[in-house]
């Protein structure tokens, strides 16, 4: 296990490197000026040349780059040229409230979908499968972006039951999180439908039923363990997404997370923050494959071999 483990942070490491590279060429190749962002329309040339020296943008973009591989190395991310605050502390802020929407929306995908999708592999081609394989692909296409207000004028206007937005109570997080969970825990049922499916058909499934084991008995006693590894796959990779989609899910509910926080630093080209922000999200991206990976090896032995 230690060399399978080693070999993946050996190469999460470079990736890294890659990721951050990127993220800072795409960023300053972005059109516009964050100093005349910052200054409005009615400053004059001085002003600009002035800020734009204080701030470190006047220097050569091969300066720049080195100073921020300098600061990724120590922890530093640089100053929000929007907040005037170290982008660091930003991201800090607000990246639990980010975790806690992911969380939750996948909680309540997962209680959907393991039961769904454990169902339907018992009976398959019965009504319970043929009902959930027509609700996965209504969900699958639904965009949060029609979602999240259908949601808020049913819940919020018309019914009065949960908060439109903000981070006040327990209850504020059922919307965005629902939003978000619905086209996850439709294609999470799939994957417990199918891989379920495959070990059902199985020898070693045969032979337990033989004993006396009824199928539903036999399903969840032998066939779900050996059917979670690329469910566990590929839930790790919906929480990834779970997180770059929170960036419009957050603006709609006006959740204050590092979703928000990335399009705020966007409209004013603030390059530092959106630069820590986009790296946060491709780090714990990479987090979660890697900790996805590890699950996978203890549950299947063979993949670290």
């Amino acid at each position: 296990m230690t060399p399978y483990l080693v070999r993946r942070v050996a190469l999460a490491v470079p990736l890294l490197f890659g990721i951050a590279t990127v993220i800072f060429l795409l960023i300053h190749f972005i059109p516009g000026d964050p100093v005349e962002v910052m200054l409005g329309p009615g400053a004059g040339p001085g002003d600009v040349a002035d800020l734009r020296h204080r701030l470190g943008l006047d220097r050569p973009l091969a300066s720049q780059y080195a100073a921020y591989l300098g600061g990724l190395v120590s922890g530093d991310l640089g100053m929000s040229l929007r907040y005037r605050d170290p982008v660091a502390s930003l991201i800090f802020e607000r990246f639990p409230a980010t975790i806690l929407l992911a969380a939750a929306s996948m909680l309540i995908a997962l209680a959907v979908s393991f039961p769904a999708g454990i169902a339907a592999a018992i009976k398959p081609g019965g009504p319970f499968d043929r009902a959930t394989a027509l609700g996965s692909a209504l969900a699958l296409s639904i965009p949060s972006i029609w979602l999240g207000p259908l949601l808020i004028l049913a819940f919020s206007i018309h019914l009065d039951w949960l908060p439109v937005s903000g981070f006040d109570t327990p209850l504020a997080v059922v919307l965005p999180a629902s939003t978000l969970a619905v086209s996850i825990a439709a294609l999470l049922t799939r994957m417990v439908r199918g891989s379920m499916s495959e070990e059902m058909a199985a020898a070693y499934l045969q032979a337990a039923r033989s004993r006396g084991l009824s199928r539903r008995a036999a399903a969840v006693r032998h066939a779900l363990r050996n059917a979670l590894p690329p469910v566990l796959a590929a839930t790790a990779l919906q929480m990834g997404s779970l997180l770059t989609g929170a960036i419009l899910t957050e603006t709609i509910f006006a959740w204050p997370g590092l979703g928000r926080l990335l399009v705020q630093g966007i409209a004013h080209r603030d390059y530092p923050l959106v630069q820590g922000c986009v790296l946060a999200f491709a780090t714990t991206y990479i987090a979660l494959n890697l900790a996805a990976d590890l699950c996978m090896a203890v549950l299947d032995p063979r993949v670290a071999a």
